[in-house]
Parts: structure tokens; C-alpha cells; sequence
């Protein structure tokens, strides 16, 4: 059986970037390897995890898109749910997200708002599917 166990962004600062997850969100870190390559937070059942631009590169030999904040978001996001989305962008902002979209009732009830992390990852803030 195949279980999706985690989801690892490549990062400029692991620890900045886990800081930056502990404050906007509430999650809790599970680790960071000594020479700060690597880490992860408890986010729910599956773990959210940041690598270092360079560990990622000595995995890629063909290198990798970084995200980049000055830049449009990547075509991919990670989402995460809550039942005061107002509220949990408030403090993501606080934290240092970068405000994309404000929350907006989609049509089938769902308030769904965007923000982007330090590193410009796209972060979907949303209320649980009914």
C-alpha cells in the first residue's frame, strides 16, 4: 500500500523557515538536522518538510525552478484548513506571509484566502470540504 507521507519545500534557511511555520500556523517542529539541511513540523498526518537549496541541489543533478517570492508562485500550492480563515491569515501576515488573495466564499461554501511563505511558496488557507 502507498501512503503520501510527506511534502518537502527547498528552502533559502531551514530554520528561518520552520520559525516561520511555527509562528504563522501553530505547528510544532519535529526536527532539524544539525547543519540546518533539513527539517520538519507536525502538521497533521502528513509531514510538512523544508530542505536547503543545496541539499536539494546535491539530490538534482540536473538542478531544480526555485521558488522565489519576487517572482509568480510556482503552479503548485499546499493547503491548509481551519475553521477562522480570516484569523489564521491575520496571523500568517503577522508573521511575515505576503497576502495574495483575501478569503472569498467559493460557490459550493468553502472561505478559501492565499498568502505566499518567505520563500514564496503559494499557502491555500481554507475551511474544511463539507
Amino acid at each position: 500500500m502507498i501512503k503520501f507521507a510527506y511534502t518537502i519545500l527547498y528552502v533559502e534557511d531551514v530554520s528561518k523557515t520552520v520559525q516561520f511555520y511555527e509562528q504563522a500556523f501553530g505547528f510544532i517542529t519535529k526536527f532539524i538536522t544539525p547543519d540546518n539541511s533539513y527539517g520538519e513540523v507536525i502538521s497533521g498526518e502528513t509531514t510538512l518538510s523544508f530542505a536547503s537549496k543545496t541539499l536539494a541541489g546535491s539530490n538534482l543533478s540536473d538542478g531544480f525552478i526555485e521558488s522565489k517570492i519576487q517572482e509568480k508562485p510556482l503552479g503548485i500550492e499546499i493547503g491548509f484548513t481551519t475553521d477562522d480563515v480570516p484569523a489564521t491569515m491575520k496571523q500568517a501576515i503577522e508573521s511575515g506571509a505576503i497576502l495574495c488573495e483575501a478569503p472569498k466564499e467559493k460557490p459550493w461554501g468553502q472561505i478559501v484566502g492565499y498568502v505566499r511563505d518567505l520563500d514564496g511558496f503559494l499557502i491555500e488557507i481554507c475551511t474544511p470540504m463539507a
